[in-house]
């Protein structure tokens, strides 16, 4: 499959695409994973430099305050841009590392390799579409879909299976959270609050 045919097949048949991408290399599922962040960090830097310029011309410095915000946002765009790139890479090995515990917890058997193409291929709705507001929550569900049936289709899951897999290390995190901010909480109200003036 070529990469419009992947983006179509993911976006509107990922069950059937995932089927035919059984057989694809890590190398091969990074280098469309790397294209589709490639094109959300560029769209984000160009939002980033609009911004900028935007900010620019309200501070009321005409011309000059449109070239200094300008400056800024081309220079927040790049510095988003390559920081986006590193992390979006280590997260998506980092990520399915993880997530692939959880997939041999519920039997999953197909390697880590099968569980980083699901997570890389799953985040094509969130990369494509996740930096047009409101729509970014539409397509951060449908990435999580997307990753579940990806999860499903490779490791040869029940589609439960996939969705407790998924699941469950979000569960955690959050109660994980709680737990770290009930714990801050704690320490903060034990410590008591500085008095001064006494």
């Amino acid at each position: 499959m070529d990469f419009l045919e992947k983006v179509k097949g993911l976006l509107l048949e990922p069950s059937k695409t995932f089927d035919s991408l059984k057989d694809e290399t890590l190398e091969e599922a990074l280098k469309y994973y790397a294209i589709i962040a490639v094109a959300y960090s560029a769209l984000f830097a160009l939002m980033f430099t609009f911004a900028g310029s935007l900010f620019g011309s309200m501070m009321g410095f005409r011309d000059f305050g449109m070239m200094m915000g300008a400056g800024a946002g081309i220079g927040a765009a790049v510095v988003f841009f390559v920081m986006f790139m590193i992390l979006a890479i280590a997260g998506a090995f980092i990520g399915g590392a993880i997530l692939h515990i959880f997939v041999y917890i519920v039997g999953g058997r197909k390697g880590i390799v099968q569980t980083i193409k699901a997570v890389m291929y799953g985040a094509t709705p969130s990369l494509l579409l996740g930096w047009i507001p409101l729509v970014s929550i539409i397509a951060s569900i449908w990435s999580l879909i997307v990753e579940i049936i990806g999860i499903r289709q490779l490791h040869g899951l029940t589609t439960g299976r996939a969705i407790l897999a998924i699941l469950i290390p979000i569960i955690l995190g959050i109660i994980l959270a709680v737990v770290l901010a009930a714990l801050l909480v704690a320490y903060m109200t034990s410590t008591g609050v500085p008095r001064y003036g006494y």
